[in-house]
């Protein structure tokens, strides 16, 4: 796969605006953890492979454990995930599949009981700005830097 073209050069003032919307989402005040959450999960649904790579390098970066980045995408089956991390994972993944889930009452019930109505808008601006860097990472055709002990000998 090749990249398309470098969306940055193509639109400055357009990439300008979705990093202005990832400023405010980085000092938000979500704790960083809850971030990370959102943002590698809405990835991996995405099928975002620039942005995966991203999020588990800044995952663990800040002290994630690889156990909680690494079953990131079979989320519902562990319970390495506490239960606001968990109702934030049910949110992300309805809003995410806006189209196909339409945001169920069930989704939204699970949040309300772990956040208040502050952070749940700034959880959803957050999964919001991570969609938008989704889809034009992928359509795009971003491509993630291959980390030097990942080429194969």
């Amino acid at each position: 796969m090749q990249p398309r073209f470098n969306y940055f050069k193509a639109s400055p003032d357009a990439t300008k605006a979705v990093v202005a919307l990832e400023e405010y989402v980085q000092n938000s005040g979500l704790e960083r953890r809850f971030i990370h959450l959102i943002k590698l999960r809405a990835s991996i649904i995405n099928g975002c492979a620039f942005c995966v790579d991203m999020h588990v390098k800044e995952s663990r970066h800040d002290g994630l454990s690889e156990q909680w980045i690494n079953l990131m995408s079979v989320w519902r089956e562990s319970p390495v995930y506490d239960a606001r991390e968990r109702a934030l994972l049910g949110w992300v993944d309805a809003v995410t599949n806006i189209a196909q889930t339409g945001v169920p009452d069930e989704a939204y019930e699970e949040l309300k009981a772990h956040f208040s109505e502050e952070e749940m808008t700034k959880v959803t601006v957050a999964i919001g700005a991570i969609n938008v860097w989704n889809r034009l990472a992928v359509g795009f055709r971003s491509q993630h830097p291959i980390d030097k002990s990942a080429k194969a000998a």
